[in-house]
């Protein structure tokens, strides 16, 4: 007997696929922010909120961008993947307060690993524009993913439904008359 599960094989690649990625994802963000650098001078940690952001908008446009956009773009795409990944479509305050408290676990994690390894520092403004980042992305990304995870759904209730109500126009199976023997 084969047992269907809700939602179909859509949604079950579309989980897949989130959670491939999300899983890539976090390489490369453990990659970028935990290898270490060699740099003849490291800047001490820093725990007072928005001094590096402030550092960096009066650095100009250019250092503004790549520190504020860059930990904001850091952990961006889990606004998006962890939904995906759980494939659950549940209320969006919901699913934004686990997002939000999923990066911000991810980033405190990060910055709590990186004193220790050699040319990394601590900074509380990471932590910040990380959870942020993933905030946002989930805010303006989260209706579409969670659209189509919708759509996956009803298309595989649908087609589930189609197969089972087509076993049952079948009918039962034709027998064929019994026919005597001939003397």
């Amino acid at each position: 007997m084969q047992r269907h599960h809700r939602g179909g094989s859509a949604v079950h690649r579309i989980r897949t696929a989130g959670l491939v990625l999300l899983c890539c994802h976090l390489l490369l963000v453990g990659w970028l922010t935990l290898r270490p650098l060699s740099v003849p001078w490291v800047a001490p940690a820093n725990l007072r909120p928005f001094a590096s952001i402030h550092a960096d908008l009066a650095g100009g446009p250019r250092a503004a961008l790549e520190g504020i956009g860059g930990g904001l773009a850091l952990l961006a795409p889990l606004g998006v993947l962890l939904p995906m990944a759980a494939g659950r479509l549940t209320s969006r305050l919901g699913s934004w307060a686990r997002t939000v408290f999923a990066a911000a676990m991810i980033s405190l994690g990060i910055e709590l690993v990186q004193p220790t390894v050699p040319g990394q520092v601590a900074d509380v403004d990471a932590l910040l524009l990380n959870t942020t980042g993933a905030a946002v992305a989930h805010l303006v990304c989260y209706p579409v993913v969670r659209s189509r995870l919708r759509a996956a759904a009803r298309h595989g209730e649908a087609s589930g439904r189609l197969r089972r109500s087509g076993d049952a126009d079948r009918g039962t199976t034709p027998r064929t008359p019994r026919v005597g023997m001939a003397p």
